[in-house]
């Protein structure tokens, strides 16, 4: 396919911006451990198969032509983002004990990491108008059947994104080091990282639907 490694340099820039996936995966790395964080990744990469797949079915229109769809994605991102940010300013404490890092851990931690992950990308109306927008671009339907370049390029977005969020899960592992043995910098890491989400949260609230 042609331009594919300019498809793959887009989506480097677009992973490399910081957002709330990003803030997230390092979160839990550097809080709950990489496994956790892992876990976390593989919710994102489901949502970003989803929003692929949305965008392939034209629902992406929906967002852009039915105002309370929009809407109602746009709240239900903020509300959720707004409340994660919180949740991590109210934690007691973020350092993770390194004397647990091997105990056994019940599957349905496992779960929780997935489905957060999973909300917080599939909740923001914009990663799935990215993808109805960025996609097209890359697709020509002079060289090739169209719905097989849109599940070529849907996968290499995921993949890439993938990648990604366990390269940042690797950065979140040592920070959380970091932390269990300099406590001070769990304070500033707590607020950074709870500002950051809340922050996007009301970005997210802020923006207007795309006419």
């Amino acid at each position: 396919m042609a331009n594919l490694e300019v498809f793959i340099g887009a989506l480097v820039a677009v992973c490399l911006v910081p957002g709330a996936d990003m803030v997230l995966v390092l979160h839990t790395s550097s809080t709950q451990g990489r496994a956790y964080a892992v876990a976390t990744a593989v919710g994102l990469a489901i949502a970003r198969a989803v929003h692929v797949t949305l965008a392939a079915l034209g629902l992406a229109v929906l967002l852009k032509t039915v105002g309370w769809a929009f809407e109602l994605v746009r709240v239900v991102g903020v509300v959720y983002l707004i409340w994660l940010g919180l949740r991590i300013a109210r934690a007691p404490s973020l350092v993770p004990d390194l004397n647990d890092a091997h105990m056994p851990v019940a599957r349905r931690a496992y779960g929780t990491a997935v489905w957060r992950g999973l909300l917080t990308n599939i909740s923001n109306p914009k990663a799935l108008l990215f993808c109805s927008v960025l996609l097209p671009q890359f697709i020509d339907a002079s060289v090739g059947e169209v719905g097989g370049q849109f599940l070529l390029l849907g996968v290499v977005l995921v993949i890439v994104g993938l990648l990604f969020d366990l390269f940042y899960a690797m950065i979140g592992a040592a920070l959380g080091y970091w932390m269990a043995r300099n406590p001070k910098v769990e304070v500033v890491q707590r607020w950074t990282f709870a500002s950051l989400l809340i922050g996007f949260g009301l970005r997210l609230a802020l923006i207007g639907r795309p006419q």
